[in-house]
């Protein structure tokens, strides 16, 4: 178990979760590991070099090269990135190899004060002692037309059909995979922001971070 507060916060693609991250590690002082950008690294790398991120080899191949921030952002946010980044995930080895550095983060964060790690598995593999687990999550229309905002802004021209058939089928595999799957933990404080402001669903959740830690 950590010797510093983690909160572990879990979720569906586009629920949010990420922003409410930020906003809890900004609130309380927390370093913040964004999970996701690992793996979305990782299929960006497998995507420059031609390679398949379904392909266990080609993204075996790609480990070595990685490191966090050598991917720019704009890159790192893409669509096919972030596709690339659901497929690599499956991964067992991929898993594996990226375990000691989030359960590290977990245990000793840089600022020495706590950690907010958002994810698919935190709250049942990464940081299953953490004293904040929250999973968050919305309906798959709603998700698909934040996606669809985010996108066309960047000149994307997938309509919002399209994305409710990819966020369900990310779902699937997310959820699906042998290797920790995504799913609520036991004693995750269930979080559905489907009618919910940015503002009233980081307060919901910064509620819920001071119960878990008694503040």
């Amino acid at each position: 178990m950590s010797a510093f507060p983690v909160i572990a916060i879990d979720g569906t693609a586009a629920s949010g979760k990420g922003t409410i991250a930020r906003a809890l590690a900004a609130t309380f002082g927390f370093d913040h590991l964004d999970t996701g950008a690992l793996y979305r690294t990782l299929g960006a790398l497998i995507l420059r070099a031609g390679g398949d991120p379904s392909s266990r080899e080609d993204a075996l191949a790609a480990v070595p090269q990685f490191s966090t921030g050598i991917i720019p952002e704009p890159e790192l946010r893409s669509a096919a990135v972030g596709e690339a980044a659901s497929q690599v995930a499956v991964i067992a080895e991929v898993r594996a190899a990226l375990f000691e550095l989030q359960t590290g983060f977990a245990k000793a964060p840089p600022g020495g004060k706590g950690a907010v790690i958002d994810g698919r598995d935190i709250g049942t593999v990464i940081a299953p002692d953490a004293q904040v687990k929250i999973f968050v999550t919305a309906s798959v229309e709603e998700r698909a037309l934040r996606r669809w905002k985010e996108l066309a802004s960047h000149g994307s021209t997938k309509t919002h059909e399209m994305l409710v058939e990819e966020i369900r089928i990310r779902d699937a595999r997310d959820g699906g995979r042998i290797a920790a799957p995504m799913k609520r933990a036991a004693d995750a404080v269930l979080l559905d922001t489907t009618d919910l402001t940015i503002e009233a669903a980081v307060a919901a959740a910064e509620k819920a971070a001071r119960a878990g830690l008694a503040l």
